[in-house]
């Protein structure tokens, strides 16, 4: 799953993150990546919504910083049903001098699979896409090479047919080909920014199962659920 949580404030602007441990829980899914959390900030309570996310949830769990945010901190966050190991905090590109992006990334190892690298991502949110031209670039240096499987998941801040997308879609599997369904806002989902990519191309069988999930009050973003067959 990947799923942007507005620092858990939803649609009502009640930051509830039990609502959104709810979410994770009933959609049973292995592996999640989270943007936009909270950690001890003024906003949300000086809560440590990691340490909540990982107690509500009962999987493992590791916080990324992009960057200070009100006394605390605020960036990403990976769940997982099995241990995270070599987590990792990628600074990408900003030479606009705006909020701080991040990669951050670990490996999974599941039994009777193999191990594979879970990497999490949210893209610069501007109205231009050089920032993101160049965030993707870096992706694809840090985790497009080499034979190693990958699961990259987050908020690209770019629809399909964008240039950023179409650069990333060249060499990545998109695990919603087949149901490449909206996922903001939240209320009545137009656009698609939320994503699953896979590589290298035929690691995972194919027939990926994919979903938006019907939450329209949790967060600003829908989840995005993906079944993978290994």
């Amino acid at each position: 799953m990947t799923y942007n949580l507005h620092h858990g404030e939803g649609v009502d602007g009640k930051v509830d993150l039990e609502r959104i441990a709810r979410v994770i829980r009933e959609s049973k899914a292995d592996l999640v990546a989270l943007q936009e959390v909270d950690v001890k900030t003024q906003r949300t309570g000086r809560v440590d919504q990691t340490a909540e996310y990982i107690r509500l949830t009962g999987l493992f769990g590791q916080f990324g910083k992009a960057i200070d945010f009100q006394g605390g901190a605020y960036g990403g966050m990976l769940l997982s049903r099995w241990p995270l190991e070599d987590f990792t905090v990628d600074r990408l590109p900003n030479p606009a001098n705006r909020e701080q992006r991040i990669a951050i990334s670990a490996r999974i190892r599941v039994p009777r699979l193999g191990d594979f690298r879970f990497v999490g991502v949210h893209l610069d949110a501007s109205r231009g896409d050089d920032d993101r031209w160049l965030q993707v670039a870096r992706l694809q240096e840090l985790f497009g090479g080499g034979s190693d499987p990958v699961i990259l998941a987050g908020d690209f801040n770019d629809r399909p047919g964008s240039r950023v997308m179409q650069r990333m879609l060249a060499d990545w599997e998109d695990a919603s080909a087949a149901n490449p369904l909206p996922t903001i806002p939240a209320e009545k989902p137009e656009g698609r920014i939320d994503y699953v990519l896979l590589r290298p191309r035929g690691w995972w069988h194919q027939g990926h199962q994919s979903q938006v999930l019907e939450e329209p009050v949790a967060s600003d973003h829908r989840p995005v659920l993906v079944e993978l067959k290994g």
